[in-house]
């Protein structure tokens, strides 16, 4: 191969994959989300998770929701936010776990895990529920992000 033709083609190579390449966050449809970098238990034990989000109207037969997942030291708590505003305006979202349940195993889910402050991991997804009547028939992740945030006592 000719060095124009190998310069050509590793041109080309390099203009795919920009092409094809997604930032962190993006997907399809203009829909993100972000994790902000503190997280809060407050003073009852609850922890408070919070971010940023984008999105388009979802499908006519379909809903949007944000669910937050908190990993720390084998402990996994997944709340739901508040519902989404689906615009396409940048919104901080805000998830909200009430205190209770002590010491899961990772892969648990639940509503009031003990969380301590310092180092975390935070995943946060923007998903769409597609309905079949009343009932969801599927539910697809559009967004997500996942960070280290710090976990701070109070609030």
């Amino acid at each position: 191969m000719s060095g124009r033709r190998m310069t050509l083609a590793a041109l080309a190579a390099l203009a795919a994959t920009t092409v094809f390449t997604v930032p962190a966050g993006a997907t399809v449809f203009n829909q993100g989300i972000s994790v902000h970098h503190d997280a809060h238990i407050e003073e009852d034990g609850g922890v408070i998770l919070s971010g940023t989000y984008h999105c388009e109207q979802a499908s006519p037969s379909g809903a949007m929701q944000i669910k937050a997942t908190v990993e720390q030291d084998g402990t996994q708590l997944s709340i739901n936010a508040e519902q989404p505003v689906c615009d396409g305006t940048e919104r901080r979202w805000v998830a909200h776990a009430p205190a209770g349940v002590e010491g899961l195993p990772v892969g648990a889910l639940a509503v009031g895990a003990r969380l301590h402050p310092g180092h975390a991991e935070v995943t946060a997804e923007l998903q769409e529920i597609r309905l079949s009547g009343l009932m969801p028939r599927s539910v697809d992740t559009v967004a997500q992000d996942t960070q280290d945030v710090e976990v701070h006592a109070g609030r």
